[in-house]
C-alpha cells in the first residue's frame, strides 16, 4: 500500500513540475491535462496511505478538501467559471477547517478559552487580511461578498492551523501551519494580480506557492495520524 502510495506521489511531482514548465514556455493548451493531474495525484495518495481510517470523519474531510481543490483547479482553467472556483476552494478550506480541528489533542472548554490572548496570537493573520482586502475592494465589484466570505474562511483555516501549536507533535503542527499560510500566499497573489496590479510571473508563484501548501497539510495530517499510533 505504502509502495503503491509513492507512485501518486511521483505523479503529483511530476504533474506539477510539468504545469510549471507550461506556465514558462506559455503553453496553457496542455495545462488542461497537467494541472487536473496534481490533485489526483495526491488525493489518491492520500488514501492509499490513509486505509487505516477508512470511514473517518477525518479521511473524509481531508479527502473532500483535495477533491475539491481538484475541482477547483479544473474550473479556474476557464476565465467564466472564476465564482465557481471560488466556491469549490471555499468548500476546500472548510473542509480542511473540520481537518485541523480532529487533529488536536485537545477537549474545548469555552470557560477556560482565553480570547482576547487568541485575539492577539492570530493578530497578524488578521491584519495581512485586512491589508489584502484593503488593497482590492474597490476592483471587485459584484464579486465583494464571495470575496468577503472566502476570506473569512481561509482566516479562519490558518487560525484553527495555528491553534494545533503544542495539541499535535511538532512535525504535524509546523507542516500544516506553514501549509496553511502558504495557502494563504497563493490566494493573495492570485487576488492581488487579478484585481490589484499585475504581479510578474505571478501564475508561478501561485501554483508553486499552492503546490507546497497543499504537499505540507497533507503530509502534516498524516504525521499527526502516525505519531498517534505510537
Amino acid at each position: 500500500m505504502q509502495k503503491k502510495g509513492i507512485l501518486w506521489l511521483y505523479l503529483f511531482l511530476i504533474a506539477g513540475l510539468a504545469d510549471l514548465a507550461f506556465i514558462i514556455h506559455q503553453e496553457e493548451g496542455l495545462r488542461y491535462f497537467s494541472k487536473p493531474l496534481i490533485m489526483t495525484g495526491l488525493l489518491v495518495y492520500f488514501l492509499t496511505t490513509t486505509s487505516v481510517i477508512k470511514g473517518s470523519i477525518l479521511r473524509k474531510s481531508v479527502g473532500a478538501a483535495l477533491a475539491f481543490s481538484l475541482l477547483g483547479d479544473i474550473l479556474l482553467l476557464f476565465p467564466p467559471l472564476f465564482l465557481f472556483g471560488l466556491g469549490a476552494f471555499l468548500m476546500t478550506h472548510i473542509c480542511y477547517i473540520i481537518a485541523f480541528k480532529l487533529t488536536q489533542n485537545h477537549t474545548i472548554n469555552l470557560m477556560k478559552v482565553n480570547f482576547i490572548k487568541i485575539f492577539f496570537y492570530n493578530l497578524p493573520i488578521y491584519i495581512l487580511s485586512a491589508f489584502l482586502y484593503f488593497l482590492i475592494h474597490n476592483q471587485l465589484q459584484d464579486l465583494k461578498i464571495p470575496v468577503i466570505i472566502y476570506i473569512l474562511a481561509i482566516v479562519l483555516m490558518a487560525t484553527i492551523a495555528r491553534e494545533r501549536y503544542g495539541r499535535t507533535n511538532p512535525g504535524s503542527f509546523w507542516q500544516v501551519f506553514l501549509g496553511a499560510m502558504l495557502f494563504m500566499a497563493s490566494d493573495g497573489i492570485l487576488a492581488l494580480d487579478q484585481f490589484f496590479h499585475p504581479i510578474p510571473d505571478s501564475s508561478i508563484l501561485v501554483m508553486g506557492t499552492y503546490m507546497l501548501a497543499q504537499l505540507l497539510i497533507v503530509m502534516g495530517i498524516r504525521s499527526h495520524l502516525i505519531a498517534a499510533k505510537k
